[in-house]
């Protein structure tokens, strides 16, 4: 993460004591966050958080001078002498009354680097998001009432900006994708089913290479017929490398998945809650596809629902990981740390199945859940998540 500093102080000639002070207030701050903050100019916004150093009073004019070349939201930050402080509260009040949002970061040098971790990896996951296009390839499907956001709303909260694809480029980037690599699918199965999925893998590339997609979720039921496969293996590939893929159009799943990339670099595992039980406070939860990545072996089955097809049975290493949900209104979300106990061999669920222990009350996704899927991955990053997603929402 790139964290800059820009400095505003009064033209009035205070002695080489400030100097004094805000360098010792600088170091300490960087002390508490093991690495140095990068002073530059003013208009240099080219960071994950950019932070406005209030030097002096006095330096309130000078901050309205130069808003035109700030971005929102605007972070003071002042320790407090010179009066420093008296400044800031005038120009956040300003800020506050025309608004605009903005913070003042003020107390000691932990709390200040604590907030500056959270604030430069919010920026940071911002940045991402505002750079990013999804495909939405075919409506979602019919049994998701509640994951279709209003896409406008997402573009001015998030920066994400969406474009509808008709499923028939699906059927025509599969009829001209003859050559296929079957050892992206190193596991025994039916060369033709292979070859198969593995032509549906090469048309999502194709469609996502081509329109410049970052990520998409594809309405796949609706591939059976025509294609005689499933989307299951083209979509576990792609999230290996690294295009946010989700499954039956549930755009809400698709930017769970795409924050969750855009926080640890990785991919997830979109899954249904398929069993929760409060009197333990485990979930099981499965699904016909998983980034092989994830997995610590896997075998190849047919998809759960329909019997054809090529699915991924993943087995995943048991231990942590963090289970996240994003509402399609954008309002709420539920995170949750916990342990996977272990992989389910159930002849009712689909593919890749694993018993999860949560530390949050499984009961939450009873009584207010924020939708179907679920995504996970591995560590523990609910506290992250959490103070992510409340600066963002």
């Amino acid at each position: 993460m790139t964290i800059k500093v820009s400095c505003l102080r009064s033209s009035l000639n205070y002695n080489d004591d400030l100097n004094l002070m805000t360098g010792e207030f600088i170091r300490g701050i960087e002390n508490e966050l093991g690495e140095e903050l990068c002073l530059s100019d003013i208009s240099d916004n080219d960071c994950d958080l950019k932070l406005i150093f209030i030097q002096s009073g006095g330096s309130e004019n000078l901050f309205l001078k130069n808003i035109e070349c700030l971005k929102e939201p605007y972070y003071l930050l002042t320790n407090g002498s010179n009066n420093s402080l008296a400044a800031s509260l005038e120009i956040m009040n300003y800020i506050d009354r025309n608004g605009k949002k903005g913070e003042i970061l003020h107390g000691d040098a932990k709390y200040i680097a604590d907030r500056i971790k959270t604030l430069a990896a919010v920026g940071s996951v911002k940045k991402q998001l505002s750079e990013t296009k999804f495909g939405v390839v075919g409506r979602p499907s019919d049994w998701l009432i509640s994951s279709v956001p209003d896409y406008d709303k997402v573009t001015e909260k998030l920066g994400i900006v969406f474009e509808d694809i008709d499923l028939t480029e699906v059927q025509q980037e599969f009829a001209n994708s003859v050559l296929v690599n079957k050892e992206k699918l190193p596991r025994v199965f039916d060369d033709s089913e292979k070859i198969k999925a593995l032509r549906t893998y090469n048309a999502f590339k194709k469609i996502a290479e081509k329109r410049g997609l970052s990520g998409f979720t594809v309405r796949c039921f609706d591939l059976l017929r025509p294609l005689e496969t499933t989307g299951c293996a083209g979509l576990a590939l792609l999230n290996d490398e690294g295009i946010t893929s989700a499954c039956e159009g549930d755009v809400a799943a698709l930017i769970s998945m795409h924050i969750v990339k855009a926080l640890t670099g990785k991919p997830s595992f979109q899954a249904n809650p398929a069993r929760i039980v409060p009197a333990d406070n485990t979930v099981v939860l499965a699904h016909c596809t998983i980034p092989l990545s994830m997995t610590k072996d896997f075998r190849l089955d047919t998809h759960f629902e329909s019997g054809t097809g090529i699915a991924v049975k993943g087995y995943l290493p048991e231990g942590d990981v963090t289970i996240f949900r994003l509402s399609a209104d954008l309002t709420h979300f539920f995170v949750s740390d916990g342990r996977i106990i272990k992989n389910l061999e159930e002849p009712d669920l689909c593919r890749t199945q694993i018993l999860v222990e949560f530390k949050e009350d499984v009961s939450q996704l009873l009584k207010h859940p924020c939708g179907n899927h679920h995504i996970v991955f591995y560590g523990h990053h609910a506290d992250e998540i959490r103070k992510i997603m409340q600066e963002m929402l």
